[in-house]
């Protein structure tokens, strides 16, 4: 900040701002926003809250799993230099919980990072939602407790974690029109056995020098199987880093839900991610809702 080109009022205010904005988090304030215990980093100037996950055994390569061992959500929360604050966190989640806490999480301003699984053998399956953020601690910390209550509710309605996005998808055939969906899509898909597929390339610079695009999977592609009016779509979003949470609203809005964020390579130019997603419905509205979301994107 260049203080001397400012009047002396103008600087007291702006040494006061700044006084604020670096300040220590107020722990008591953080604990009654988010409802969890926590504790201090005075070296980093920092304050963790955790929820250990302890409402359902969870085992891992046959082994009930102690929350200690990484099966603790947790939200870090710091003053910052622009914003009142900034938080990162983890959120242990389980599969039936993922899409309405991701979309309490946006609804509160927060940020989605990655969706990902931590182990193999779990049971039941247990994913990681990654989150951040900057802001006022008020908008922070109630994000993350929304997500909380929205896992409860999950749970209660629930009590043992749902493998299918409602009613099993399992038409009796598939027998998709194209045409319908050329159109909605506004390219030209392939068709197989009743089934049909877009895909839509991109393009990355790698460090040899050499373009990745389409065919060696730098895209975003939609598959639909089942029929015109009962059917299921799968894909991936390629996505830069400022897409990923437009993409993701948009997704969440249009009830289309998000089964991972990753990356799939590294040291490419520009970054991208990808948003592998999964829904079902009628196949020219879902096709209208993936191509609402695409219009979000960069060409």
């Amino acid at each position: 900040m260049n203080t001397r080109a400012l009047p002396s009022r103008c600087l007291f205010a702006a040494l006061a701002l700044a006084a604020t904005l670096s300040a220590a988090p107020d722990p008591a304030r953080l604990e009654a926003l988010t409802g969890l215990k926590g504790a201090a980093n005075e070296a980093e100037g920092t304050f963790k809250v955790t929820s250990p996950r302890t409402d359902l055994p969870i085992s891992v390569d046959g082994w009930n799993m102690p929350p200690f061992m990484g099966l603790t959500t947790w939200a870090t929360f710091k003053s910052g230099t622009i914003s009142e604050a900034m938080c990162a966190g983890d959120l242990v989640v389980f599969e039936d919980e993922v899409n309405p806490v991701m979309s309490s999480v946006l609804d509160h301003g927060l940020k989605v990072t990655a969706l990902h699984n931590h182990f193999f053998g779990d049971e039941p399956k247990v994913y990681f939602m990654h989150i951040g953020g900057e802001g006022t601690f008020e908008q922070l910390a109630g994000g993350v407790k929304a997500a909380l209550e929205t896992q409860k509710k999950v749970r209660a309605a629930s009590p043992v974690p749902q493998r299918t996005f409602g009613g099993a998808f399992a038409p009796s055939k598939n027998a998709l029109t194209p045409a319908p969906l050329d159109k909605a899509l506004e390219t030209k898909g392939q068709s197989k056995d009743g089934m049909y597929k877009a895909v839509f390339g991109r393009v990355a610079k790698m460090p040899c020098g050499c373009d990745m695009a389409k065919d060696m999977g730098v895209n975003t592609w939609a598959a639909f199987a089942g029929t015109d009016d009962n059917a299921v779509v799968c894909g991936d979003f390629c996505v830069l880093e400022e897409e990923l949470q437009p993409v993701l609203k948009s997704l969440r809005h249009e009830g289309i839900n998000i089964v991972a964020i990753h990356h799939h390579m590294t040291e490419e130019q520009p970054r991208y991610l990808f948003l592998h997603y999964w829904g079902k419905g009628d196949a020219s509205t879902l096709a209208a809702s993936l191509h609402q979301t695409m219009a979000l994107q960069k060409k």
